[in-house]
């Protein structure tokens, strides 16, 4: 299988940013109090005692500001953070991008991840391409669950109708509907490969053994793992048409006074 191209690609600016973003919000506090606090000091000593009575002042509201400006960048970075993420997802996580998802890993899978890299670097990729699968299957899983819910409240909405013109779109959903429950099936399969394959590569790492067998098995997974979450994102687009036609066929409807 041919290599997708990948529709978004973590920039060095991305990197700098979101670096610049969480050291700022913990440096903010720091400077703003300590900073001018100690340049009011020296003030004090070279100047008049007038500076002595600021320092303090600065120190106490410097910090509050700072506290201030450090809850609104990490507000921020959060926002900033969840939109990278669903850009990077949307054509399937990859092993070099399981680090902008940590938010989203357990706790064991972080530990699992942790101790394999000290001890087996292939066996880390291993693991990271594995994990990216993962998490990609619980996202498409996810969204797919919100689509469908989506789906079937407008197919009811649509016989609530009880029009003669809403049994073609009633079909047409109906076939939404079932593409995207072959879409959740194939996550939930993916998402169970995945986990099976995490705890193989942890046994792997702890027994030492060679990594030729596992990295055969993750073929599959990881042509899966790119195709799933186009096939989504293809069957949220028609979901967008179908919306429109809907809104149409209801003005429609209102204009006939039905």
């Amino acid at each position: 299988m041919d290599q997708l191209e990948k529709i978004y690609e973590v920039s060095n600016k991305d990197l700098l940013k979101e670096k610049g973003l969480r050291y700022g919000a913990i440096a903010s506090p720091l400077v703003l109090s300590i900073v001018p606090a100690v340049l009011f000091f020296v003030l004090g000593l070279l100047f008049s005692s007038f500076f002595f009575f600021l320092s303090p002042l600065t120190l106490v509201g410097g910090f509050v500001l700072g506290l201030i400006i450090s809850v609104g960048l990490l507000f921020y970075r959060s926002s900033w953070l969840k939109n990278i993420r669903e850009r990077i997802a949307v054509d399937g996580i990859r092993a070099e991008e399981v680090d902008w998802f940590k938010n989203e890993m357990t706790s064991e899978e972080k530990k699992a991840l942790k101790e394999i890299e000290s001890r087996n670097l292939l066996l880390a990729d291993a693991y990271r391409d594995t994990l990216a699968a993962r998490l990609t299957a619980t996202r498409i899983k996810k969204a797919t669950n919100r689509e469908l819910l989506l789906a079937k409240k407008r197919q009811n909405k649509v016989r609530y109708l009880k029009s003669d013109n809403s049994k073609g779109l009633l079909e047409e959903i109906e076939t939404d509907i079932e593409k995207l429950q072959k879409i959740k099936t194939e996550a939930d399969e993916m998402k169970v490969e995945a986990q099976t394959r995490l705890q193989m590569i942890e046994g792997t790492a702890r027994r030492g053994t060679d990594l030729a067998g596992t990295e055969l098995i993750l073929k599959k997974l990881s042509a899966r793992t790119s195709e799933l979450p186009l096939a989504l994102e293809t069957a949220k687009m028609e979901e967008e048409y179908r919306k429109e036609f809907e809104k149409e066929f209801e003005k429609e409807l209102e204009e006939q006074g039905l």
